[in-house]
């Protein structure tokens, strides 16, 4: 039996995700395998780490900072959140991420990008900072229209979300069970059309592989819950989700209003903490 957890993006709404997170780890909750798309991936790293709280922590602190992300930014650089120092100056040296215990853990934390080329889901099991450093967690993040496209080993990647958005099945496939999921939208949500396909099909005109997997990303995402809803009935899922739409802005700016949403994600937890433990048939272990 390997236990794993699929850990949804969303932008800024993963300080949600962030705080199901720390409520798990202070109650010694650990999993075989942990699969993150974009924020997921981001934020899910801490995870592995055992850096109960740090998410939380760096996000109020620069959220508010023109060097974290901003206009300003995208127009100097080509990405909304700057690569310089979101990747490098908070982990390396502002709230320090903690890679030799990264090393260390045995989980195995996989994250989703997108090959733009193609259009399909590219996953790779990341194992720290000696392979390409933050690289694959920033393709991850990469948000088509406000990010520069990452290239690692000749692949040109970007969001995880485009095209793999919730991988139940990834983890699966690799003979994860049971597994437990965080979503970052309340049950019933459906995605719709992106509205921004014009501007889309025009800056990547080059890639049809990746028009055509935005033109249908809301598709398959919907097919994607109905799957989770059909693991979740079949008790072979155990899913955590807000109750309402999260008060967070995808790119918020206010630090309150993350503390706000991360307190949701503790409280969400803790609410489900009993099943959740009982589903994993594990007894609480608090740190």
């Amino acid at each position: 039996m390997k236990k794993g957890l699929i850990l949804e993006g969303g932008a800024m709404r993963g300080i949600f995700s962030a705080g199901v997170m720390d409520v798990m780890m202070e109650n010694g909750i650990r999993f075989d395998g942990i699969v993150g798309v974009s924020a997921g991936a981001a934020f899910g790293v801490n995870y592995k780490s055992g850096q109960i709280g740090r998410t939380i922590r760096y996000n109020m602190k620069f959220c508010g900072d023109k060097r974290y992300c901003g206009i300003g930014s995208l127009l100097k650089t080509g990405n909304l959140f700057n690569k310089e120092f979101c990747y490098n100056e908070v982990p390396l040296h502002l709230d320090v991420f903690d890679f030799d215990a990264y090393r260390n853990d045995p989980t195995d934390f996989y994250v989703v990008c997108t090959d733009i080329e193609s259009g399909k889901p590219v996953y790779h099991r990341y194992t720290g900072d000696e392979d390409n450093g933050f690289d694959w967690i920033r393709a991850s993040a990469s948000l088509p229209l406000v990010s520069q496209i990452v290239e690692i080993d000749g692949q040109k990647l970007l969001d995880g979300g485009i095209s793999d958005s919730i991988p139940v099945a990834f983890l699966e496939d690799l003979g994860y069970t049971p597994n437990i999921a965080i979503l970052t939208q309340p049950d019933g949500y459906r995605k719709e059309k992106n509205k921004s396909l014009p501007w889309i099909r025009l800056k990547y005109k080059k890639y049809p592989g990746l028009i055509k997997a935005l033109e249908e990303r809301h598709i398959l995402y919907n097919a994607q819950l109905d799957l989770v809803r059909e693991r979740e009935k079949a008790g072979k899922l155990f899913v955590i989700r807000p109750e309402d739409f999260l008060p967070v802005k995808r790119m918020e700016r206010d630090p309150q209003a993350l503390y706000h949403t991360y307190e949701i994600g503790r409280k969400t937890a803790e609410k489900h903490l009993e099943k959740m433990l009982e589903f994993l048939q594990e007894e609480p272990q608090k740190t």
